[in-house]
């Protein structure tokens, strides 16, 4: 069963006031809405590997049209930047899932620094939480750790009944190598980039809402890259 291999401990959130020679590799910058510049701290050696600022950055400008008011669920939380940006941006609510309890330990803390109201932390095996249809989501962000193996199944536990709303966005971020990731019949790949080693895949289940991001119109935008 697929199991978060991160692990965390209690960590400060902390405003973004220094400049770039006093930035940690264990920090992690929310970089949108309400929330802007705050630093988030995870701890090293634990195997969180945030998604880089510029990946998230247009991440989020694909899913502007469409992220306020959503109902989100940020898989793989680890550092739990992915729900905490969506929160920030103004989803109205984000449930965070890992499997480690020191690191739900350790986001249940950051959301009650933040004040993050719309924010649920919960500890559980991916796969298992998704069969019980927690549902319907919105936007789900989907980064299980690299060479896991693991995606394609979760894409199919998604695609069953109750997990995912009407023209849901599911985020899929895996290694660039690893190319597109196939996705169930019906999905959509309507975004994508690539950033050093890093693959980012904006797909949806069906037609896209009104005012939501459309779709490529061919490969050439498709394999915009991020170098």
């Amino acid at each position: 069963m697929p199991r978060n291999h991160r692990s965390g401990r209690h960590n400060a959130v902390q405003n973004a006031q220094h400049g770039p020679a006093a930035r940690r590799r264990n920090e992690v910058r929310i970089i949108g809405g309400r929330w802007r510049g705050r630093k988030v701290r995870f701890p090293d050696g634990t195997g969180i590997r945030p998604s880089p600022d510029r990946v998230r950055e247009t991440l989020f400008n694909w899913l502007a049209p469409v992220i306020r008011g959503a109902r989100c669920l940020d898989l793989f939380a680890g550092s739990g930047v992915l729900g905490f940006e969506a929160l920030s941006r103004g989803a109205s609510g984000a449930v965070l899932v890992d499997h480690d309890r020191a690191v739900v330990r350790h986001l249940q803390g950051v959301a009650r620094e933040l004040d993050a109201a719309g924010a649920s932390v919960i500890a559980a095996d991916a796969l298992r939480w998704l069969g019980a249809s927690r549902g319907p989501f919105d936007v789900v962000f989907l980064d299980p750790p690299f060479d896991s193996g693991w995606v394609p199944a979760l894409l199919a536990k998604l695609d069953e009944p109750g997990c995912l709303a009407p023209g849901a966005f599911v985020y899929v971020e895996q290694r660039a190598a690893a190319g597109p990731p196939s996705l169930p019949s019906g999905w959509s790949l309507h975004r994508s980039g690539k950033a050093g080693d890093v693959g980012y895949y904006l797909a949806i289940r069906s037609a896209s809402p009104a005012g939501g991001p459309q779709a490529e119109s061919g490969p050439a935008e498709r394999g915009a890259s991020e170098e």
